[in-house]
């Protein structure tokens, strides 16, 4: 399933981890704003290091309830919130 043609998708191809970690704190912020509970992450393949910042964001947000690569495509993080962040 493509994953990033059906949830919105935050791309960060050419991202720095450091840059890479801000904009998936907007992105979770937003979603959050606009009450979508599944979207994913673009970080691409690469040596690992801008999945590794993303994932550290996602590890230490309270308000994430899951998150895996997507099998058929590594380069893409698939995230779920849980479900009283609306509240």
């Amino acid at each position: 399933m493509e994953y990033d043609r059906i949830y919105p998708t935050l791309d960060l191809h050419g991202e720095y981890s450091f840059s890479a970690k801000e904009l998936t704190k907007e992105f979770i912020n937003d979603n959050i704003t606009l009450k979508r509970q599944i979207f994913c992450i673009m970080h691409g393949i690469g040596t690992g290091v801008v999945r590794q910042a993303v994932h550290e964001v996602l590890k230490k947000d309270k308000r994430i309830k899951s998150y895996k690569v997507d099998f058929m495509n590594p380069g893409i993080t698939i995230v779920i919130l849980k479900e009283d962040v609306y509240e």
